[in-house]
């Protein structure tokens, strides 16, 4: 997949409802945002997958979506580079 640097906040993927994607004007440790209708949330991707923030989840839709980071780590770690041509 070919991410254009026009677009400000790519989709990565879109699983059960939700839409991971990249920010391009923010910091450069890797991370993903994920948002759903109930609200939002920012995980590290490297060195290990972490909740770095969160607005209006609950503790059960946290843990779903840690799971599908970590599931999709390296989809998204192989996206990440693509995006912001990292080797």
């Amino acid at each position: 997949m070919v991410f254009s640097r026009v677009s400000m906040s790519p989709t990565v993927l879109r699983i059960r409802g939700y839409r991971f994607y990249f920010l391009s004007n923010e910091e450069d440790r890797m991370h993903v945002h994920i948002i759903c209708g109930e609200g939002e949330a920012k995980f590290w991707v490297e060195p290990i997958v972490a909740l770095a923030t969160y607005h209006n989840l609950s503790a059960k839709k946290l843990s779903e979506i840690q799971r599908l980071v970590e599931e999709h780590k390296n989809e998204i770690i192989k996206k990440w580079k693509t995006y912001f041509g990292v080797s």
